[in-house]
């Protein structure tokens, strides 16, 4: 009798341990329930019909200057070109925070109108525009974004005054709950001024969420957010992301000439 009972426990842990097995190396079943996952939790928090690319280039100290009018010609042809169908949402540099960094963000018709776009730009004349930047350029990384589905980006204007652009990396497995926090207490900011655009990251670093403020300066950007502090719901939707995020960043922007948004 023992034996038997003895033959069907290793028969049963055998099968689950090629099961968790199966799982942890990648099986077919393993991967599809996790894109299913994936996909599920975007729709919750996204709003799906646009790809945000958010282009960040680190410039030689010496050569921004250059790096500028090679921007310029670049990132204003590729706006201004209608088979590409792509939108330059801004260009900006950073004044307060990793200096010499230059910010740019594209939307894009979702990943497929991501890889058009992109494709289209290899042959064609801005490509050469885009070789020009690269000699002044240190270093550079691109990352996809989706819109938060309650907060799209801001359509062009020229307001004037400073960008402020608020990156949090998340603690793995937090987006849902930093954004249902952060969606109750942002009606607190609503009454002061209203975010540029809200994004989190889908390709690239992951686990990072990104929001974007405009002040006429820095003093009013102080006053604000000390009136934000005095409405209720405020003080705890900072407590509570906060414990969400393993770093943040705060970087102040100064939009480039070109910039829709400015």
């Amino acid at each position: 009798m023992f034996r038997v009972s003895s033959n069907k426990f290793v028969s049963s842990f055998s099968r689950r341990s090629i099961s968790v097995q199966s799982l942890l190396h990648g099986s077919p079943e393993a991967k599809k329930a996790g894109e299913l996952e994936v996909q599920q939790h975007s729709r919750l928090v996204g709003r799906g019909k646009y790809v945000h690319g958010f282009e960040i280039h680190r410039v030689k100290p010496d050569k921004t200057r250059e790096y500028k009018q090679a921007a310029e010609r670049y990132y204003a042809g590729i706006k201004d070109d209608p088979k590409l169908h792509v939108k330059l949402s801004g260009s900006w540099e950073t004044t307060v925070g990793e200096q010499d960094t230059f910010f740019h963000i594209l939307e894009y018709e979702n990943y497929g109108g991501y890889d058009k776009t992109t494709q289209l730009i290899r042959s064609s004349e801005h490509y050469e525009a885009f070789q020009d930047m690269l000699p002044y350029v240190n270093s550079r990384s691109l990352q996809l974004n989706q819109e938060f589905a309650f907060l799209p980006t801001a359509p062009p204007h020229a307001q004037g005054g400073i960008f402020e652009l608020r990156s949090y990396q998340l603690v793995p497995g937090t987006l849902l709950e930093w954004e249902h926090t952060w969606r109750r207490g942002i009606e607190a900011r609503r009454k002061f001024i209203a975010p540029v655009g809200a994004w989190f990251s889908q390709v690239g670093r992951l686990h990072q969420v990104h929001h974007m403020w405009q002040y006429p300066n820095l003093e009013t950007r102080k006053e604000t957010r000390e009136q934000a502090w005095q409405i209720d719901g405020w003080a705890e939707t900072v407590d509570k992301t906060s414990q969400l995020a393993k770093y943040m960043d705060s970087f102040i922007l100064s939009p480039l000439s070109y910039s829709p948004l400015k």
